[in-house]
């Protein structure tokens, strides 16, 4: 089995790894142009799709599979910030506010099967920080390739107070749907995936317990 995951991410790269499958990563090529109108999880799993085609189109015998995260805070959407101050802005604007985080999953099979539409969705309570707390999480780096400008991985598990829902798929890439769709197809993964869920050992992980 040929696997690829399209993407640029290197959280994504870590946590596909943990599968314990070789795999070759292609940054996709894709524009993500977001709108105001289309439903986010519509648009979350437009944009997986766009990445894993750009792929898919290439490497024919190749099961691909690609990701997207955005998040909504009511009706607003928030994707990567442009620079440290659309960042900033995005901080404040999360602070002290429950958002939703949605993580799409697209795998397209070149080897006859049936490929995987999936969205995962998280909610996120951040605390009520200040915008001291905002400079100073800015100065750590973590901020502009992450969707709502911050990373619950790395220091900005500080920033939050809870989260319901699958840790992975707010991190970007849920890992139980890809490895039920590959088992599906007679490729059994070395990783016990509900062994790591409930352990819970993967960076910040089981700091939400």
């Amino acid at each position: 089995m040929n696997l690829i995951l399209a993407s640029t991410s290197p959280r994504r790269r870590e946590i596909f790894a943990l599968l314990g499958l070789p795999f070759e990563v292609i940054p996709p090529k894709f524009d993500e142009l977001v709108s105001v109108h289309r439903p986010i999880r519509d648009e979350a799993l437009e944009f997986a799709m766009g990445k894993a085609r750009s792929i898919a189109i290439e490497n024919r015998d190749s099961v691909v599979v690609a990701s997207d995260t955005m998040i909504r805070l009511n009706e607003r959407k928030f994707g990567k910030p442009y620079d440290e101050s659309d960042a900033r802005n995005m901080l404040r604007a999360l602070a002290g506010k429950t958002h939703q985080i949605f993580t799409a999953v697209v795998i397209i099979d070149g080897l006859g099967g049936p490929g995987l539409n999936s969205v995962a969705e998280v909610s996120v309570r951040m605390r009520d920080y200040s915008d001291e707390e905002i400079e100073r999480y800015l100065a750590c780096g973590e901020s502009l390739d992450k969707a709502g400008a911050y990373s619950i991985q790395g220091q900005g598990r500080g920033l939050i107070e809870t989260i319901e829902g699958d840790y992975l798929a707010a991190v970007g890439l849920p890992l139980k749907p890809i490895a039920g769709y590959l088992q599906s197809r007679g490729f059994t993964p070395p990783l016990d995936v509900e062994k790591l869920y409930s352990e819970k050992s993967f960076l910040n992980w089981q700091s939400f317990n």
